[in-house]
């Protein structure tokens, strides 16, 4: 779908369902107010000259819609320094003094995807203190850093989901040029960035699009009121859509997006929305001459989401696998609530690591429902599958934002690394979970609206209630204490547990560079195999084709016990390598017979 928008001007707002516009251009007190006229396509343009300021940088302004004396900010507004309910503030983005011109780009294939909150990730929240720790995340072999959403949100801290500008960095991060600094100083450090992005929903504070235009559709999703992709005036939503998905990889040179919950996405359209951004972002990046990436978060199971467009697919690159986590979180805790369920046996693990997902046809308990599609492995790389043994939602969806190192000793830990750096697919990591940080990642709000910040706190503590959990565990999200508890400590780095967990995670991402069995990208090269008496996981990763010549061909044997008792494990013919990596109770190799250690892993050299 093409937009027939002509060229507009800095002022110019698309405003069918209004009658009258007028633009406030200065502040609140003094501003001069301009009529607007209509023009094509139900945008308004500035009926008459514009005061002085209008042509300066950094000036404020905002709309007068119908007959209200309040100004609302610009649906495309790139500033919001007085918050989502304020005037916008006009922001060249062209202005930026980029340094990376030399930088060619990251690819997701054998990449390591470090996934942070800018508000928690350091005690200043700030994204200018985040690049101070670019250092640490080269150590840990990261080499994409991906972002929680950061459009500007209502309130001081929120996790991002709650967005409602989606052209703007939220001020609390320090807005657009830090945003930029942040990217150009990844880049620098030889880092890629990835933008988590949300287009299923706006966030219940601050949304002020409807008095411009249909930007919502009809229908509602688990977060809010879905957005217009498909109704009368969608075809200007899909292009403000579309534009914001520009705006990240021109104005801001980040090199990937995650697509938050497209499943969410409601749209009935001939060539539906992800097809078309997929076509739009392979033509940019071949005009940038640098890969530009686009991962799904998707929950159908279903990789018609990353199949290329000429295989009738929508031709995203990637998508994530929550099979995996939850395969990997049941075998190492035996948690089974929930949507856990299904996971109970330690051939689901087996099962995800063969085929890419658990449920792929099969009948989904938590569901009750057959769920998911098979995957080609004859023709997929297991790169498009992005997995993780924690992450924000995982983690903070949790009743208490409680992380893996609340109830995993440390060589589970270490195994669950191990599991997920040394597995087949694209591995994601959290923030904090490579020392086992002690700080929680709970669910946090500030919403300016006190009835609405208690409906929030009301509907979550009723919710986790239903399932089961006890009300007292959920904090608050609208109690700042909540937020704060859940910054990252890294004064903990480098003492007890902490230290023994990040020097494992330093050791992994030398054998993922090392090792080209590790990054092998066809299904081939893996054969899973689960014991379910001894709780004995093993995964062999053999590499496919010419790769055998980058090392050895007989490739490596991951081995996890999961159970509480020793096991002697046969691991056939020992390569030279002998234990290229053991957990902290360590392993003991006799010919070809490994002894494991209750909780404990290993990887093999296989000769």
């Amino acid at each position: 779908m093409t937009s027939t928008t002509p060229a507009h001007g800095p002022y110019d707002v698309w405003a069918p369902a209004a009658t009258r516009m007028r633009l406030l251009c200065g502040d609140d007190a003094g501003g001069s107010v301009v009529e607007m006229r209509p023009a094509e396509g139900g945008w308004w343009t500035p009926a008459g000259p514009l005061p002085p300021a209008a042509d300066h940088d950094d000036v404020d302004y905002g709309y007068l819609v119908d007959d209200s004396d309040d100004p609302r900010p610009d649906p495309r507004s790139r500033r919001q320094p007085g918050g989502v309910h304020e005037l916008s503030r006009s922001y060249d983005p062209s202005t930026f003094p980029w340094t990376d011109q030399a930088w060619t780009g990251r690819q997701l294939a054998g990449a390591v995807v470090y996934e942070l909150h800018v508000g928690t990730f350091t005690p200043e929240g700030t994204l200018d203190a985040a690049l101070g720790r670019l250092d640490h995340l080269r150590s840990i072999g990261v080499d994409l850093v991906e972002l929680l959403p950061v459009n500007a949100f209502d309130g001081t801290h929120n996790w991002g989901y709650d967005g409602v500008d989606w052209f703007a960095v939220d001020e609390t991060y320090g807005g657009p040029e830090a945003y930029q600094r942040f990217v150009d100083g990844c880049h620098a450090a030889g880092l890629g960035v990835v933008q988590d992005v949300v287009y299923n929903h706006l966030g219940p504070g601050g949304n002020y699009l409807p008095l411009f235009g249909p930007y919502l559709g009809s229908g509602a999703n688990t977060w809010g009121d879905t957005v217009n992709l498909d109704g009368a005036g969608s075809e200007e939503v899909r292009r403000y859509v579309l534009d914001n998905v520009r705006m990240w990889f021109l104005d801001h040179h980040v090199d990937a997006l995650r697509l938050d919950a497209v499943h969410a996405l409601a749209d009935s359209s001939a060539v539906h929305l992800l097809e078309e951004m997929a076509t739009e972002v392979a033509a940019l990046s071949a005009h940038l001459g640098r890969p530009l990436t686009l991962i799904a978060e998707s929950d159908l199971n279903d990789t018609r989401m990353v199949t290329p467009r000429e295989g009738g697919g929508y031709g995203l690159d990637a998508q994530w696998s929550d099979d995996y986590h939850h395969a990997v979180h049941v075998a190492l805790t035996g948690e089974t609530s929930g949507y856990y369920a299904d996971f109970a046996p330690l051939s689901a693990l087996a099962k995800v690591c063969e085929k890419g997902f658990f449920h792929d046809g099969t009948f989904s308990s938590f569901r009750k429902a057959d769920h998911g599609r098979p995957v080609d492995t004859d023709h997929m790389p297991t790169w498009r599958l992005v997995v993780c043994n924690s992450n924000h939602d995982q983690v903070g969806n949790r009743a208490a934002g409680d992380r893996l190192s609340d109830r995993l000793d440390d060589d589970q830990l270490v195994c669950a690394a191990l599991l997920t750096l040394a597995g087949p697919f694209t591995p994601m990591l959290f923030q904090g979970e490579e020392w086992a940080a002690s700080a929680p990642f709970q669910f946090f709000t500030s919403h300016t609206d006190p009835a609405l910040g208690r409906a929030t706190a009301e509907g979550r503590t009723r919710e986790f209630a239903e399932m089961g959990w006890d009300p007292d565990l959920v904090p608050d999200p609208q109690d700042p204490e909540t937020f704060r508890r859940s910054k990252l400590d890294w004064d903990e780095l480098g003492t007890g547990r902490h230290a023994v967990v990040l020097e494992a995670y330093r050791a992994l991402a030398r054998l993922r560079r090392e090792r080209p069995e590790l990054t092998d990208p066809s299904f081939a090269s893996v054969a899973a195999s689960a014991d379910e008496a001894t709780g004995v996981f093993t995964l062999r990763r053999t590499p496919t084709g010419g790769r055998a010549a980058l090392g050895n061909p007989a490739g490596s044997l991951l081995v996890v016990n999961t159970g509480d008792a020793e096991a002697l494990v046969e691991v056939g013919a020992v390569g030279a390598g002998g234990v290229l990596f053991e957990g902290p109770a360590g392993v003991e190799l006799a010919g070809t017979t490994l002894r494991v250690p209750p909780h404990a892993g290993a990887l093999v050299d296989l000769g």
